[in-house]
């Protein structure tokens, strides 16, 4: 498979590849660095693990759809190049932009992080994108076996049961964490991830940052984050959405979870205490 993607890929660029290494964190997908025989520089997503690979083609669309809204703005995202199928499965490759994840966080990266959210969440594309799909299906509203707080899951699961409350149609990255930023020098300088892109509540994509920095680093940069995004956005923090992406990262009956180690999911246990509290 990976030989004829990485044909479709060079045909793409009209240019024969020097070079192709894998690139770590893809959750959804095989990621490969391109380096062309011109020295030019690429990513190729090919959207190989289930579910989403049955969702490819529309998951690759959307990204593709992103990256075009955001050329013109100040949010460091790719540019797309080409969608496709390439060996069977959908195809996205687009230019690679500068910079390698963190593996930690202080203040200042807390307060980039919000600050590039609130840039990403004033872009008003020409046409919507789709609306916001919740991660928190009611399969998922089972108590963990895991938890030390049970009846706090119970009072989430019932906020939930209660339905969304209004809110302002917003342009939403939907995956938005740490784990798909770039940095360079301390600062942002790639956002990636857009195959989720969507239309919803803004304090649904800051949620999902905070959780996922509460359980990589704990509850201080998660905080801090929060308070930092409602102070540049005047945007008051809603419980309704935090709980429903902390009840995102639980799995379907029968499964073991996709996301997190037993420190990471102890850590998200007390995050879902501390907000429905």
């Amino acid at each position: 498979m990976l030989e004829a993607a990485l044909a479709w890929a060079a045909d793409a660029l009209g240019c024969p590849l020097a070079r192709a290494e894998p690139l770590a964190g893809g959750m959804t997908s095989t990621m490969l660095a391109l380096t062309d025989s011109s020295g030019r520089e690429s990513v190729l997503r090919l959207m190989t693990e289930e579910p989403w690979r049955t969702h490819g083609s529309d998951l690759t669309l959307r990204e593709r759809a992103a990256q075009v809204a955001l050329a013109s703005s100040a949010v460091p995202a790719p540019t797309s190049i080409a969608v496709g199928s390439a060996a069977g499965v959908a195809a996205h490759l687009m230019t690679r932009v500068p910079g390698t994840p963190t593996t930690r966080v202080d203040a200042a990266a807390v307060d980039a992080m919000a600050s590039m959210l609130a840039t990403i969440h004033d872009l008003r594309p020409a046409e919507p994108f789709r609306d916001f799909q919740s991660w928190a299906w009611e399969a998922k509203w089972v108590v963990p076996p895991w938890t030390r707080h049970p009846d706090s899951w119970r009072r989430a699961f019932d906020l939930l049961t209660a339905g969304s409350p209004p809110f302002e149609p917003t342009f939403l990255h939907r995956d938005f964490s740490h784990r798909n930023l770039l940095w360079t020098d301390g600062s942002i300088s790639g956002v990636v991830d857009w195959v989720e892109t969507s239309t919803g509540p803004a304090w649904l994509d800051a949620a999902h940052a905070a959780t996922n920095l509460a359980m990589a680093f704990g509850p201080s940069p998660a905080r801090g984050f929060m308070k930092a995004y409602a102070g540049l956005t005047g945007r008051t923090p809603d419980t309704h959405w935090l709980v429903m992406d902390a009840v995102g990262f639980l799995p379907p009956p029968g499964r073991e979870p996709m996301f997190g180690s037993a420190t990471e999911l102890a850590r998200l246990d007390a995050l879902l205490d501390e907000v429905v509290r």
